[in-house]
């Protein structure tokens, strides 16, 4: 249903960046050789090659600002976090933009053009967004695309319906208050009144000028939703349904139409279609790029782990992969022991089976290089939730929520969770379903970005790390 709204919302900051850009581009490049173009006018109003680089930039911005969400309506943000936001994605933007000049290398392109153009636009753009929210919000104001709401049910249900619609004013919807059968007349729900019963349904519609009801019962009371279409035949209100099945929506909610039969999946991936293409296409290349670079390392270490235990170099560990099939995960053996089976006893402080030069490949993580392999297999992911050993998994699925929703995604050399300090040793519950929590957060949330942040996070605060025994 907000899909609906924002349509036409987007369209019109999609259109209006669009014209900015172009505008801030041929502004820019005036500034910059207003002599010239005042000498050659009106022959040369501007150079070919900026045109096709204007071009390249309206679809570098455009796509930027969509996958870092500016063309999302999220809940009312201040006037500053809108500016911030478009001020991180305009620099992602031109960050992009100057690295592909380098491809053009035959083209000289002037440095003061893309600073005048990244200036221009972003002042245009932030000056643009404010402009039309506030043009939004003063229509409403004045009673203009309001559409008022009844809801049926007063339960949890009908109260997060409620709460979703006062985090989005920018839909127009004005909730006029709930009719349940089992709560008292003119209590409170969230601050709106119950107004009547289900029986009341066509009076209610009729005194408060109900322009949609949202029928949000639980799902034991569905045999009534056959009453209330009855009692609704006749009416020309827009009725939906809130399906009551929240609590088992869990990753990726969607709904989908199977050749006219709405489908609700309660468990899905994000990762479809040309995200997978993209993400598999970072992997490789990253992972070949770091392969290269630490090859040196590559060998010193294994030379050392040699010369200093007995036993193999490489580390092979089964864990669970993509969709819970098992793979085999490679390390640097940092322990004189190679466990794995039934039962793995985590690695603790001052654990004996860790070799002097195994703990500081652990402390360090220089024992997870041989992954980039696993990367280049495609059993694994430059980012993603850390696999655990198949026993752990066994032990955690059991006790811990959603354990398993870690696994519709590849597991990740690093990961959200580690950044944010949840690695090594998980001695609590409570650790561990903190870092099951973190990992969900990135599967609901993937982008490239938040993998590129993830990644930068890694080489700061998370090689090495005081929990990694």
């Amino acid at each position: 249903m907000f899909k609906k709204h924002n349509q036409f919302l987007t369209s019109i900051f999609f259109i209006s960046d669009l014209l900015i850009i172009s505008i801030s581009w041929i502004l820019a490049y005036y500034i910059r050789f207003s002599e010239f173009i005042l000498t050659a006018f009106p022959y040369n109003l501007i150079n070919r090659k900026y045109i096709f680089l204007m071009i390249i930039a309206s679809i570098i911005w455009t796509f930027v600002f969509k996958n870092m969400g500016l063309y999302k309506q999220r809940r009312v943000l201040s006037v500053f976090s809108e500016t911030f936001e478009v001020l991180k994605a305009s620099i992602y933007a031109i960050l992009i933009l100057v690295s592909m000049t380098y491809f053009l290398r035959k083209d000289e392109f002037s440095r003061l053009v893309f600073f005048y153009f990244f200036s221009i636009s972003f002042f245009l753009i932030s000056l643009e967004r404010l402009f039309i929210r506030e043009l939004l919000r003063y229509f409403r104001t004045k009673g203009y695309n309001i559409r008022t709401v009844l809801i049926v049910g007063a339960g949890n249900l009908g109260v997060r319906t409620l709460e979703k619609i006062k985090e989005n004013p920018w839909t127009g919807l004005k909730v006029v208050g709930f009719i349940d059968d089992h709560k008292p007349l003119g209590g409170l729900a969230q601050g709106e009144k119950i107004i009547g019963r289900i029986k009341d349904v066509r009076t209610i519609i009729k005194d408060h000028g109900i322009d949609q009801i949202l029928i949000a019962l639980p799902i034991q009371y569905y045999t009534r939703l056959a009453y209330i279409m009855d009692c609704l035949r006749d009416e020309t209100v827009t009725v939906r349904v809130v399906p009551d099945i929240y609590q088992a929506m869990t990753l990726n909610a969607s709904i989908e139409n199977f050749e006219g039969m709405p489908m609700i999946n309660l468990t899905d991936t994000p990762l479809y279609g040309w995200s997978t293409v993209l993400k598999r296409m970072f992997d490789i290349f990253f992972s070949l790029f770091a392969i290269l670079i630490l090859s040196p390392l590559l060998l010193f270490i294994a030379c050392t782990i040699k010369l200093t235990s007995k036993g193999p170099i490489i580390f092979k560990q089964h864990r669970y992969g993509l969709d819970g099939c098992e793979i085999k995960v490679y390390k640097f053996r940092s322990m004189n022991v190679c466990e794995d089976g039934e039962k793995v006893p985590q690695a603790k402080k001052d654990d004996s089976r860790i070799t002097p030069f195994g703990a500081f490949l652990r402390r360090t993580s220089l024992d997870e290089i041989p992954q980039f392999f696993n990367v280049l297999q495609g059993r694994m992911s430059i980012v993603g939730p850390r696999p655990h050993a198949v026993a752990h998994n066994e032990e955690y699925r059991k006790i811990v929520s959603s354990y398993m929703l870690r696994h519709k995604v590849k597991p990740g050399i690093t990961g959200w969770a580690q950044v944010n300090g949840w690695r090594g040793e998980t001695d609590t519950l409570d650790k561990m379903e903190k870092r099951v929590e973190h990992d969900l957060y990135y599967i609901e949330n993937w982008s490239i970005w938040l993998d590129l942040k993830i990644m930068w996070l890694t080489v700061w605060k998370g090689l090495v790390n005081k929990n990694a025994y």
